[in-house]
């Protein structure tokens, strides 16, 4: 399976595994401030903020998974499609496009999940 074939696959299982909306806000509030101090480092020149990064998407979301959605983040099964749908998811929502793919994905309002649609890899 080519890696663009298993990332079609991996994303309804990964909006499955952010199924509460809090532990999407957590997402988006930490890749926003990932995205803002990327913006900010060739301005600022303060090149600390390169080892805030990881902090500050990461922390976010795994506090997300502990406190919101109670599971394990995909992060440490899947770092690289983890990290690529957690800016996709980000984008989506950004331009108002999150419902529909969570509908598609079998994500219910209330974070329950269709069992029809479970995803599991």
């Amino acid at each position: 399976m080519d890696g663009k074939a298993a990332f079609r696959d991996f994303w309804p299982y990964y909006l499955q595994e952010h199924a509460h909306a809090g532990t999407r806000a957590m997402h988006y509030a930490g890749t926003s401030l990932v995205v803002l101090l990327l913006a900010a480092l060739p301005v600022a020149g303060s090149w600390w903020m390169v080892p805030a990064l990881p902090l500050a998407g990461y922390g976010f979301a795994w506090a997300g998974h502990s406190l919101i959605e109670h599971n394990r983040p995909a992060t440490f099964r899947y770092p690289l499609w983890s990290l690529r749908a957690d800016f996709v998811m980000w984008f989506r929502f950004m331009t108002g496009r999150m419902g529909r793919d969570l509908k598609r994905a079998g994500v219910r309002p209330d974070g329950s999940i269709d069992p029809a649609l479970r995803r599991q890899l």
